[in-house]
């Protein structure tokens, strides 16, 4: 990147950089934007007053949000620079201006990171809370939390209630992330009331983006959800087993294999 680059290209790059990288030094950031250590420190503090990174230690990451985010930290730290892989393919495909859905899990909730970073304009429905709150006072975006039974294990809401509130909505995008894809080509989950619930976010959205790392495939849970099918686009990373490639293909399911970048390991 160029010294001339302007200061919005900057901070996007940086930004963009951060959330690639992780925690960054003030000179990593000057040798991936081209600038100079005095303007990647005034471009720091504009972005820390926005709320967007954190400074520490002669360096920068992003923001981590409210103490909530620990209790869940282990389970969302399994396969990070995959999560962040899927969810960096998720966001080139979010349509401006669309009606979209973001489920509660930790995959979603990376997309969800990427488009407070870099909002553009749509009305967001989740029934993750802590996707609600990655999402907290962006500019250009609506959200709307579904109403139900809070499930804390991924701080999520769920049951008859949340369903009765899907039954009357209708979605553009769907953001599915799953716990495991069977051997039988089924999404599962570990909890019935989550299965229910993500069996009518399926039914009631136009086109669904299914997100789930290499490590979810031939894994078994409890409680089905749906077949995979040609509706529903694969988004993964290249680690997935080409016996697995050649059955999404003969299922007719489209299928995006990420790469997920050494340096974010």
């Amino acid at each position: 990147m160029s010294q001339g680059t302007n200061k919005l290209e900057r901070l996007d790059a940086i930004r963009g950089h951060l959330y690639t990288h992780g925690p960054s030094t003030i000179q990593a950031l000057a040798d991936a934007t081209g600038a100079s250590l005095a303007t990647v420190r005034r471009d720091l503090q504009v972005l820390e007053e926005q709320g967007v990174i954190d400074r520490a230690h002669g360096g920068a990451r992003i923001a981590q949000g409210s103490s909530i985010e620990v209790a869940f930290g282990e389970r969302e730290n399994q396969n990070l620079p995959a999560k962040r892989a899927l969810a960096a393919a998720a966001y080139e495909r979010l349509k401006p201006h669309a009606t979209v859905f973001l489920d509660a899990g930790t995959t979603v909730r990376q997309l969800a990171k990427l488009l407070r970073i870099n909002p553009m304009p749509m009305t967001v429905f989740t029934n993750g809370l802590l996707v609600a709150q990655e999402l907290l006072d962006v500019p250009k975006l609506r959200v709307v939390v579904i109403g139900g039974q809070l499930r804390n294990e991924n701080a999520s809401l769920v049951g008859p209630e949340a369903e009765a509130m899907l039954e009357r909505l209708w979605f553009d995008q769907l953001f599915l992330g799953v716990g495991a894809v069977g051997p039988d080509a089924m999404i599962y989950s570990v909890d019935s009331a989550e299965a229910s619930l993500n069996t009518r976010m399926l039914k009631r959205s136009r086109e669904h983006f299914i997100m789930a790392d290499s490590s979810k495939f031939g894994v078994m849970s409890t409680y089905a959800v749906a077949p995979l099918s040609p509706s529903g686009h694969i988004l993964t990373d290249r680690g997935l087993k080409t016996d697995w490639q050649q059955r999404l293909r003969d299922i007719g399911a489209p299928l995006t294999l990420v790469d997920v970048p050494a340096s974010a390991v």
